[in-house]
């Protein structure tokens, strides 16, 4: 019963006007809306048409005890907004405007989001291992890249994110390379919601799924091209059409993310991808413009002179680096040590060596002063501590000497050993055995 029970309406011409002028906007909002207006007319028992004929204060009466009886069957006040709004379209369109404002309780209230929970890395894991190739790619590129599932395919499939989209991927007959990871994922306008075009990115997870779906495309003696969609539709509708339709992709995630053992909605995948760049805002891996870019909103007027002009490759770049340092809260896969620990690993192995090797130690704002260096900065400074300690080893052959009394606590602190006290305020100390 659900969209063609009132698809019947649009035989009507006045009908039929309205719908196509809503649909020039969008589709789904006029099949919708077309939805909502049938719902609202078979429920008070009046036809689109008589609805115009109707006095204001009946028509705004008829409103008001529409919203009181979806009330009382307990109806979402989100649902009862969206058929009044469809109800007012259709009214605007033939020129008549509500006398007055019909009020709804709870207009915001969605019953079915209220206990909704974006994944950990490890649920969203868990729904990958649920799935078959097609499925995973779906599932990464809403998770990683932050993609509506509209991207992937449009409502009337006729359209969808291709090979061409994702231009640092090259598909040969033998392989699949990647010349840039992260990979950019590109949305055309023509499926961007917000009818801009813009990107996000993929990094080596979502890369390696992409791979092994269409390594498994080209085993079954499909041809890859630069036009072939990124996600195709089942074999059977595959004759059909050549991209998947939205809805398809929802069931096809919604279908994956039971088969995990969740209960959520295939959008919470995009609502992972916002919360985990939040939280790499939070800790300075990425700046707010670059996250509002990436999962394809307008933002405010400063977007209008930045992320929503034409970017240089420069930008670009600076893009690809912040979504990388970004990947470590985003991705579900750990490889290796992060570059930046690596790092420091590296000085705090040179320092402990440095400490082992004189019998020192540094305190802890010393080591962190040597973390902050440039490797450059970092390993000049070593040597010149190296060489000074080795002076103070040599000491003409010994590995006692004479000092002012004054400087003896700095040399036990530097890992020297007091020995005694001689006249005139000097003193002398010693190296430790060791050494």
């Amino acid at each position: 019963m659900g969209k063609e029970k009132y698809q019947g309406l649009r035989d009507n011409k006045e009908i039929a006007r309205w719908y196509g002028d809503v649909g020039r906007g969008s589709k789904i909002t006029a099949d919708v809306y077309m939805r909502r207006l049938g719902a609202f007319c078979e429920n008070v028992g009046k036809d689109p048409i008589k609805l115009l004929k109707l006095k204001d204060k009946t028509l705004a009466d008829l409103m008001t005890d529409y919203v009181s009886d979806q009330e009382r069957k307990g109806r979402a006040g989100s649902y009862v907004k969206s058929t009044l709004k469809a109800v007012r379209s259709w009214l605007a369109f033939n020129g008549i405007k509500l006398p007055r404002r019909v009020k709804i309780m709870g207009v915001e209230d969605t019953p079915t989001l209220r206990n909704e929970r974006v994944p950990t890395p490890e649920e969203l894991k868990q729904i990958f291992l649920a799935g078959n190739s097609r499925s995973r790619v779906a599932c990464a590129l809403m998770a990683f890249s932050g993609l509506r599932p509209q991207v992937l395919g449009n409502y009337l499939g006729t359209d969808g994110l291709k090979v061409s989209d994702i231009p640092d991927m090259r598909i040969g007959r033998e392989e699949i390379k990647f010349d840039k990871v992260p990979a950019r994922v590109i949305v055309r306008k023509e499926l961007s919601k917000a009818r801009i075009e813009y990107f996000s990115f993929i990094g080596p997870e979502g890369c390696s799924y992409l791979e092994a779906y269409f390594k498994e495309r080209i085993s079954q003696g499909e041809d890859i091209g630069p036009e072939t969609p990124i996600l195709t539709p089942s074999k059977f509708a595959l004759r059909k059409r050549r991209f998947i339709r939205t809805s398809k992709v929802g069931e096809l995630i919604r279908e994956t993310i039971r088969k995990a053992g969740l209960n959520s909605r295939p959008y919470v995948l995009r609502a992972y991808f916002d919360t985990r760049l939040m939280m790499a805002q939070d800790e300075r891996l990425i700046i707010r413009d670059y996250r509002t870019f990436f999962m394809g909103h307008k933002g405010d007027i400063e977007h209008t002179y930045t992320t929503n002009k034409a970017l240089s490759g420069e930008t670009i770049e600076s893009m690809r680096e912040a979504y990388k340092r970004a990947m470590k809260l985003v991705e579900t896969e750990k490889k290796g040590i992060p570059e930046e620990d690596l790092a420091r690993k590296l000085r705090e192995f040179a320092i402990m060596m440095f400490e082992s090797q004189f019998g020192v130690r540094l305190d802890d704002n010393e080591k962190e002063r040597l973390y902050s260096l440039g490797i450059e900065e970092f390993q000049d400074e070593l040597r010149k501590m190296t060489s000074s300690k080795k002076a103070e080893i040599i000491n003409n052959g010994h590995k006692q000497k004479p000092i002012a009394l004054s400087e003896v606590e700095s040399y036990i602190e530097r890992g020297w050993e007091f020995v005694a006290a001689l006249p005139g305020d000097r003193a002398i100390v010693k190296l430790p055995d060791r050494l």
